[in-house]
């Protein structure tokens, strides 16, 4: 507390922090460990969640807690154990998220000082999002800006991580203003830095992909018909790609990933459209991810792994995974215009 601050509050008074704005980057999330009971608290989470599922509790959860998580956490785990940041003893998706939050706020600081402070949360799993509202507003947060780190809308990203911010709110005696980042799927920077990320993946192969295939984590296709936005925002991102490059339609593809459960999802699904491009002679394509702000299980595991073994069980020969935007300096560049264009009026 400075002294200016202090200098008007009675002895008795307790102590008060000087205000300033927060930066809160939120992303999904991840488990603390890989083993069984810490990889079954993350899924019972996050497969709680009803923006996520959302059956009626009353069939979803028995099925959830009595077969799903009896057998799932194990074979999640042996995923998160194959690409597992040993060193840190923590997941990809935690190291990434820590250095895209480092980069941020070195340059929020050359900005502005001290007077907006940068940190992150995770929608599941540790550090809660709760955890760190609380702690912003214990530092003198009295605006704080919320930025779900997914380019494109979706109600099971970035509204349920809109709706866990919300909730933390309402356990502040002295609440915060508080504002949420919209999608910025079709922001030039944002489409810039996804161009230059193919760009030098192109330019240090020796030949040239056939196809560029982008990934899109899959939603149920009853979400479009009930009004989320994903689907089209997801389409005008690899269109944006698409021109921004100077390519024609043949160049590029829109697929989707990670199907769970019986009904229908948005197609084509990846899996699949891999398998059906080396069968038509495309022996050789790239795969990008641009839903993802940060590598995790669904891009170093899902697509390098599982999706990469079916385009080559069909016959394909070279298979390329163009790393998610990560703390790339175009990326961090990108983030921090959206983040500098959110906070006008509050600087």
């Amino acid at each position: 507390m400075s002294s200016e601050h202090s200098a008007h509050l009675p002895v008795s008074h307790p102590p008060v922090a000087k205000p300033k704005i927060g930066v809160l980057l939120a992303n999904l999330g991840t488990p603390d460990n890989y083993d069984y009971w810490s990889m079954r608290r993350y899924l019972n989470e996050f497969l709680s969640d009803r923006r996520v599922i959302d059956y009626s509790p009353w069939l979803w959860q028995p099925l959830l807690q009595l077969v799903i998580l009896s057998t799932r956490p194990s074979k999640s785990g042996a995923a998160y154990k194959s690409i597992w940041n040993e060193a840190d003893g923590e997941s990809p998706l935690m190291t990434i998220t820590k250095a895209q939050t480092k980069a941020v706020k070195a340059e929020m600081e050359k900005r502005y000082g001290g007077e907006v402070e940068v940190d992150f949360c995770m929608r599941y799993g540790n550090p809660s999002t709760k955890s760190k509202v609380a702690a912003m507003t214990a530092n003198g947060c009295r605006k704080i800006l919320f930025f779900p780190l997914y380019p494109q809308y979706a109600g099971a990203t970035t509204a349920t991580a809109n709706d866990q911010f919300f909730r933390a709110l309402m356990d502040e005696k002295f609440q915060p203003s508080s504002r949420t980042v919209p999608a910025y799927f079709d922001r030039p920077t944002y489409i810039e830095a996804l161009a230059q990320s193919v760009e030098r993946a192109y330019g240090a192969m020796e030949t040239r992909p056939d196809i560029l295939v982008c990934s899109y984590h899959g939603v149920p296709k009853r979400y479009l018909m009930e009004g989320d936005p994903y689907h089209c925002q997801c389409q005008k991102t690899t269109r944006l790609l698409k021109e921004r490059l100077g390519w024609s339609d043949t160049d590029i593809v829109t697929t989707f990933q990670s199907k769970f459960g019986p009904e229908e999802w948005l197609q084509p699904y990846t899996v699949e459209e891999v398998a059906r491009l080396a069968e038509a002679g495309k022996k050789n394509i790239a795969v990008i991810a641009p839903a993802f702000s940060a590598d995790c299980i669904e891009t170093l595991e899902e697509i390098n792994e599982e999706i990469k073994e079916s385009f080559e069980h069909a016959g394909g020969e070279h298979f390329t995974y163009i790393p998610c935007l990560n703390d790339d300096p175009a990326h961090v560049e990108a983030l921090v215009e959206v983040i500098e264009e959110n906070l006008k009026g509050w600087t």
